[in-house]
């Protein structure tokens, strides 16, 4: 299964992840990878300038291809999203007073969702000619909400 990010990404945000008694994070990441590709199909892929390069589209829209997107752009939007939402709820007790994890659940939910909107603002890097490289062309950000001329 694809993954935007491993357990060595995630040392990288918090050192100590390891020390609460889970090991091993892969189905985690798994998870999160569906997550952040259904986030994709459903708030930048409807306005994504798929037409560009298949004239075969008259009507309705082709669907997103999730290998042709560049993984590495959401490295750190998975490493936020498997924290706060898979991680430290396994390791909440849900304290109506709240608890460490609780905290860092919260922080982390929003440094996610500040890191997917730069990515979507930054223009998401996909292949749209599946040629195997994002070319200059395919990198130019989508433009939402203005006009464009």
């Amino acid at each position: 299964m694809a993954t935007f990010a491993a357990d060595s990404d995630l040392l990288e945000y918090e050192p100590d992840i390891a020390s609460y008694g889970i090991q091993q994070f892969t189905e985690l990441h798994e998870k999160t990878y569906d997550d952040i590709i259904r986030l994709l199909r459903i708030e930048w892929w409807p306005r994504a300038d798929y037409g560009r390069y298949d004239l075969s589209v008259v009507t309705g829209r082709p669907n997103m291809n999730e290998d042709l997107v560049l993984k590495s752009q959401f490295v750190r939007a998975a490493c936020y999203h498997v924290l706060a939402y898979y991680i430290y709820p396994r390791l909440s007790t849900f304290d109506p007073q709240g608890d460490v994890f609780r905290e860092k659940m919260a922080y982390y939910k929003e440094k996610f969702r500040d890191e997917f909107d730069l990515c979507l603002r930054e223009g998401v890097k996909y292949d749209f000619d599946s040629s195997g490289t994002i070319t200059d062309s395919e990198d130019d950000p989508v433009h939402f909400n203005r006009l464009v001329r």
